[in-house]
């Protein structure tokens, strides 16, 4: 099954056919401006494939493409903004392992189509493949962009919050495990140029994802043994197409892919203190971020999960510093985009002022727990049954931005529907793991006992 959702398109490699990526390959020329398209890909050999299909059908139609080879997808968007394009698209599928691959799709103004955009484009992708229209051989060209990656990290090193010579001196030593994917010389690349001794691991591109690649702790024992057997000060994890950072602290344990966004947020927030800066994340994200913004004087605001939602409320209420629970930072200094080289370069600029270790520093930022369940829904939909949940607890707040957010002081239980599988996510944070499943609990019975009644 293939799945077109707001974060792009993903399926089987198999079933994304020449003549399925060629439509949206023309659909996606019909609805850009006027300029040049950038393409660019993760490390998987699939990808070759369809980047051919993609880059000929948009030559036929009548399309100036730039080629930018394997990097990414926060190079891609980056280059969009930088190189002024009509769009983007990278050939990725993210976090999912092989066979897996897919599109995402880049605006002019260099982050992702939106909820409507998507629902044109595939809407016009649907007719295409109906109707093939009549295209000759265009007059359309193709073009490489070589040093896109060079030009990325020469952006993120001339953040205004980086101080180089600070983080040159601090000489410290970090292992990276790019997962064999698109970050697999950006990052480490990025990490000399700071002055760092970098051990690598799975940092090839021509190799296969040696483990599921998504960078939870759960899938990175490699790194946390080498984090460890090298005395390093960090360990760092990407996922496939370099929007996600995950860390490792010193003592060789992972602090959760929620908390790269809390450290990146500490060093931006630091710059700005009672300046009521604004700090944007979704639902989902843990309040250990609300919790950094009250130290700094600054305020969070959510968004429905999603990293389109996040950048464009970002850009509309001038927010200083953005991003996911899943390792993703946005920057607006960089570009409104998840970028692993933007979080890399924030913490060891933090680091680097901080001048101890990580596992001390974590000492003083507030830790919660969070767990994430999945349960049956049938064909219910939640807002038909959003009166019996709110019976279930005595929440002091709600949002209804994106399914159903339950808040009291200390802690959070947030129930969402799959786009893709009918299922409701529950996630829950609190102090402790077990208040967090007691905060859960009663949501999960309720929809163990609707399943068993089915």
């Amino acid at each position: 099954m293939v799945i077109e959702s707001l974060s792009g398109v993903r399926g089987y490699d198999s079933e994304l056919t020449d003549e399925f990526v060629q439509a949206y390959a023309w659909a996606f020329a019909e609805i850009c401006p006027a300029g040049k398209i950038l393409v660019g890909r993760d490390t998987r050999q699939s990808g070759v494939r369809i980047k051919t299909v993609l880059t000929d059908a948009l030559k036929r139609a009548g399309r100036a493409v730039t080629d930018l080879g394997i990097c990414p997808t926060p190079t891609v968007q980056f280059a969009v903004e930088d190189q002024k394009a009509a769009g983007g698209i990278v050939i990725t599928a993210s976090h999912n392992p092989l066979p897996w691959n897919g599109l995402k799709f880049i605006g002019s103004d260099g982050i992702f189509l939106d909820v409507e955009e998507m629902l044109q484009l595939k809407t016009r992708r649907m007719e295409i493949q109906k109707k093939p229209p009549q295209i000759e051989s265009g007059n359309g060209s193709i073009e490489k962009y070589a040093y896109v990656v060079d030009d990325h990290i020469e952006s993120v090193l001339a953040l205004p919050y980086l101080d180089e010579d600070l983080i040159c001196k601090s000489c410290f030593k970090v292992v990276v495990d790019a997962v064999n994917g698109a970050a697999y010389r950006a990052v480490p690349e990025l990490l000399h140029r700071l002055g760092c001794e970098v051990i690598e691991l799975n940092c090839h591109a021509d190799r296969p994802f040696p483990r599921n690649p998504e960078p939870l702790p759960e899938n990175l024992a490699e790194l946390n043994k080498a984090v460890i057997d090298n005395r390093a000060d960090l360990g760092l994890a990407i996922d496939p197409d370099g929007d996600r950072l995950a860390i490792v602290s010193d003592s060789g344990k992972p602090i959760s892919e929620e908390y790269t966004l809390v450290l990146a947020e500490i060093l931006v927030l630091s710059k700005f203190p009672n300046l009521d800066q604004k700090v944007v994340t979704n639902l989902s994200t843990t309040m250990a971020v609300d919790d950094i913004a009250e130290k700094y004087g600054a305020s969070v605001i959510r968004t429905p999960i999603g990293e389109i939602n996040v950048a464009k409320k970002m850009r509309d209420i001038d927010a200083a510093i953005g991003g996911e629970g899943n390792g993703g930072v946005l920057l607006p200094e960089a570009h409104l985009g998840r970028d692993s080289l933007v979080a890399t370069a924030l913490i060891l600029q933090l680091l680097a002022e901080e001048q101890r270790p990580l596992s001390e520093m974590l000492k003083d930022i507030p830790r919660y727990e969070m767990i994430k369940i999945k349960v049956p829904r049938g064909n219910l939909e939640l807002d038909d049954i959003s009166e019996d949940l709110k019976k279930l607890s005595n929440p002091e707040e709600y949002d209804f931005q994106d399914g159903i957010k339950l808040i009291w002081k200390n802690r959070w239980v947030h129930l969402r529907p799959s786009n893709t599988e009918p299922i409701i996510r529950i996630y829950a944070e609190a102090e402790t793991a077990e208040i967090a499943r007691d905060a859960a609990n009663p949501f999960i019975e309720y929809f163990n006992q609707l399943s068993a009644k089915d």
